[in-house]
């Protein structure tokens, strides 16, 4: 099994996300930080967080594509969220499992104060190792 997921004693063991990851593989994928853009590059669904974070999701899950590696190769996620707060993470996790289904790679979530340009609220960016 070239992905291991493993859950250390005396830690929780979290719905969304794996503590630890250990990957074997011959290629590693690093995709930048998506945002809520659409081909041409424009911010689509300003001040909707539940839109774009569908957005980013879909644009990962093509970014994965392109480099030839599949959602459940991903070995960890960093989710950058303007203005974060509790009450967004059904949000975020409803996309999350649209793209990686039951897959649960290493993560970790930031409040920012903001993004590349104005009016985003979302970034995604992820490693991924190919077998």
């Amino acid at each position: 099994m070239p992905l291991e997921i493993v859950h250390p004693e005396g830690l929780d063991r979290p719905e969304t996300y794996s503590h630890v990851v250990i990957a074997e593989g011959t290629r590693l994928v690093f995709v930048a930080g998506q945002l809520s853009d659409d081909p041409d590059g424009d911010l689509v669904h300003p001040g909707d967080l539940a839109a774009q974070v569908r957005q980013v999701f879909a644009n990962l899950g093509r970014a994965l594509a392109a480099a030839g590696a599949r959602p459940d190769q991903v070995t960890k996620i960093t989710i950058y969220v303007v203005g974060h707060r509790v009450e967004y993470l059904p949000v975020i996790e409803a996309a999350r499992v649209e793209l990686f289904g039951a897959h649960k790679p290493a993560d970790v979530l930031l409040g920012v104060a903001t993004l590349a340009a104005p009016g985003y609220l979302i970034e995604v960016d992820a490693i991924a190792v190919i077998w």
